[in-house]
């Protein structure tokens, strides 16, 4: 009997998770990618002799004891990149009270740190260090194992006692956004570090989450970046016969009676299959590739109603320079706030790619500042394309001026400049408004995973960051997998991670 086939719309994390799993189980893949790379937002590119990086910053669960090391595996991500363990979180510079804190994998220490700075929070620190140890006893990262059209209610159940040991952080104050929890600090210092501890509408719990995978050192650095991370799922899928297109922007998914039996691209050529994943932008996937047609309750009042993550301007610098004293990740708070557009800035990520010989020639350093922006200031500058360049100019001399305080000497060290604004982002990417992670992580959404098909239209699947909110690594990667396993079930097939 011969292979039913997939096009999968989008060579990013999701699409070739997709791949890959849908080759391990005897499906036909061709994937069909806008850019003339894979990866999606998970990109890093070559500027000069530097390698720029920016996408993953971290990867969780890179050892054994965490169930998504088995997933790295299946992907051949494990065999293929190295993963040094991250000794602390991020390292806090404040410029007001001149407050350093590093965030590490030491919970004793971390507590003295902070009892330091703020001994009138002795309290809330101890209870927050107890929140870290409790999730340190819980793998989290197993609940996404079992695709959410299988769960049930004995699943449901199943997920309760597997939190059973961390249940408690799940509401009250840790429910609530990450900047709303910073306030219960009396300490303005401590609170500020709280506050951007991650992204500021994500509930308090996964903060502890976080830092209880640190102190499990179970919080890997890339070694070779984006590069070799997406490289070796490419690998994986091409080893495993699967096909890929680049430079092949869908303009539409083709339907017919109202099942999904392929695209056509924006050159007007079209490719016919069994079944249809788009692993692409979410929006452009429903309201233009398929016009709008097949859209429900709940899917309306997502992309009515929720918000996407404000999107970013990343600066690199190329120095002359080695930082080998330096934390790979940085949070500078502010003294004077920047402002880009409508956006005002109380402090930035600042990250150096000194942990890995990949990233530079020796003595020298990729130095990397992420600012928060919103699409509409740099979508309207476009129309005046030397404003866009000029504001491009302006944003970079300021973060400059910024680090050389704290850098003495770094702005006559710099070797090569490089930015990306929300705009570039989206041409690469064709992600809605320049998102970098897809829907803002509030505890709404994070409870409220979308359906991986779409009401009415049959042979049609969708899979990353727009049907996982909170998106990251391991929720796109899981997506591929879930939508393999919801058509290996349909199929009457026993779904399998190796080869057939």
């Amino acid at each position: 009997m011969s292979e039913k086939s997939i096009i999968i719309i989008g060579a990013g994390l999701a699409g070739l998770a997709t791949g890959c799993y849908g080759r391990m189980n005897g499906y036909q893949t061709r994937i069909f990618e806008h850019h003339h790379d894979p990866g999606g937002v998970a990109k890093a590119w070559k500027h000069g002799d530097y390698l720029i990086d920016g996408g993953i910053h971290y990867l969780m669960g890179h050892r054994p004891g965490q169930s998504c090391y088995g997933l790295y595996r299946e992907l051949g991500i494990i065999q293929k990149c190295r993963f040094p363990d991250m000794m602390e979180y991020v390292h806090f510079i404040d410029e007001v009270s001149g407050n350093r804190v590093s965030f590490t994998n030491d919970l004793e220490k971390l507590s003295r740190d902070l009892k330091k700075i703020a001994p009138e929070d002795s309290r809330v620190i101890d209870e927050f260090i107890a929140g870290i140890r409790a999730m340190q006893k819980t793998d989290i990262l197993s609940l996404m194992e079992t695709p959410m059209e299988f769960m049930g209610m004995f699943g449901l159940l199943k997920q309760i006692w597997q939190l059973r040991r961390s249940l408690r952080y799940f509401s009250g104050i840790y429910s609530k956004p990450i900047w709303e929890f910073a306030k219960v600090a009396r300490n303005e210092s401590l609170r500020r570090m709280l506050a951007h501890l991650f992204l500021p509408e994500m509930p308090a719990w996964f903060m502890l989450f976080l830092l209880g995978l640190l102190a499990n050192r179970q919080m890997g650095l890339l070694e070779g970046g984006c590069a070799d991370f997406t490289a070796s799922i490419l690998e994986r899928y091409k080893n495993l016969g699967g096909e890929i297109f680049y430079d092949s922007t869908i303009k539409e998914v083709l339907v017919e009676n109202n099942r999904a039996v392929g695209v056509r691209l924006e050159n007007g050529a079209e490719h016919r299959a069994d079944v249809v994943v788009s692993a692409a932008d979410g929006r452009s996937t429903v309201f233009k590739m398929l016009g709008g047609r097949y859209i429900g309750g709940k899917i309306k009042d997502c992309y009515d109603n929720w918000k996407t993550l404000c999107p970013l301007v990343t600066i690199s610098f190329g120095v002359n320079r080695e930082f080998a004293n330096e934390a790979a990740h940085n949070f500078i708070l502010l003294k004077e706030n920047m402002t880009i557009g409508n956006v005002t800035i109380d402090g930035f990520p600042l990250r150096f790619f000194n942990y890995s010989d990949k990233f530079a020639p020796p003595g020298k350093t990729v130095v990397q500042v992420l600012l928060i922006t919103d699409w509409k200031y740099w979508k309207d500058l476009l129309e005046n394309r030397e404003r866009y360049e000029a504001e491009k100019k302006r944003v970079t001399a300021e973060t400059l001026a910024r680090l050389e305080s704290h850098y003495p000497g770094i702005t006559s060290q710099v070797e090569v400049t490089d930015i990306a604004t929300p705009y570039t982002t989206w041409r690469y990417t064709l992600n809605h408004e320049g998102a970098f992670m897809g829907w803002s992580p509030t505890a709404k959404a994070l409870r409220s995973p979308l359906p991986k098909t779409l009401p009415g239209l049959d042979n049609f699947y969708m899979a990353g960051q727009w049907v996982m909110p909170g998106g990251g690594v391991p929720p796109c990667l899981y997506s591929g997998r879930h939508v393999i396993q919801i058509l290996c079930k349909r199929d009457g097939k026993k779904f399998s991670t190796s080869v057939p």
